[in-house]
């Protein structure tokens, strides 16, 4: 499924202790890169097997992303990397008229600010050697209003845009800054909603692949705009969902 094409390569995966971004880190090491995962909790013993397996460093730094010096911290301990995917996210829901503004203010801070820290500041190095890899995990809600999801809708909106954003400034200098925006995923955080089975038939149906994603669906467009077959690509978002925004 994956070759090769990232040795050599030392790469970021932020929230890599489950769900999509465990299947990020475990792509990026089959094709040849070395991982640090930056997340409040340790790795999984699938992943930790995954790196002896083939021989690749896999390294854990902890994080709390609502909390702008705990990820300056450490951006200054990982060091200088050829690829960063930030894939860490928070989703709230609460009716908006009962919406607390300090749940607002996390959602934010963990979707957007840490997203943009991160970016500038392992950014910054890749705009100076002219080399780099930027993924962002937007949402159906970059595109979408959704429901009870204020917050989580204004920060993947905000997503969508900042990518843009860096690669006007980044393209020029070697950088590629991109966004997979998943569509329904089989994952532990969408366990109540595939439990829900008329809420569930109603979303399939509307999928024309007449499935969810899986976790590795997502890694496999993401591992894909880290590659050199990418390097053409800037300020893109690209909808990984099974045709559900075509419907």
């Amino acid at each position: 499924m994956f070759d090769a094409t990232l040795t050599g390569r030392a790469a970021v995966v932020t929230g890599a202790s489950r769900g999509i971004g465990e299947a990020i880190a475990a792509a990026l090491l089959r094709s040849g890169a070395d991982v640090t995962t930056l997340q409040r909790g340790p790795h999984s013993d699938e992943l930790r097997a995954t790196a002896r397996e083939l021989g690749r460093t896999l390294a854990h730094v902890p994080v709390d992303f609502a909390d702008s010096r705990s990820v300056g911290a450490a951006i200054d301990q990982v060091g200088a990397v050829d690829i960063l995917v930030n894939n860490a996210g928070a989703q709230i829901r609460h009716d908006a008229v009962d919406f607390p503004l300090d749940d607002f203010e996390r959602v934010l801070a963990v979707n957007v600010n840490a997203v943009f820290q991160l970016s500038q500041g392992f950014g910054a190095g890749m705009v100076e050697r002219g080399s780099g890899k930027i993924v962002a995990l937007a949402s159906l809600l970059t595109f979408q209003g959704g429901l009870r999801v204020p917050a989580y809708a204004a920060s993947k909106g905000a997503v969508g845009q900042l990518v843009k954003a860096l690669s006007n400034e980044w393209a020029a200098h070697g950088v590629n800054v991109n966004a997979v925006a998943p569509g329904y995923v089989r994952t532990e955080m969408n366990e109540a909603l595939i439990a829900d089975a008329e809420r569930f038939r109603q979303l399939s149906d509307r999928i024309p692949a007449g499935r969810w994603a899986s976790a590795e669906d997502i890694a496999s467009a993401v591992v894909f705009l880290c590659t050199p077959y990418a390097d053409y690509i800037h300020g893109a978002v690209l909808p990984v969902d099974g045709g559900w925004l075509a419907r």
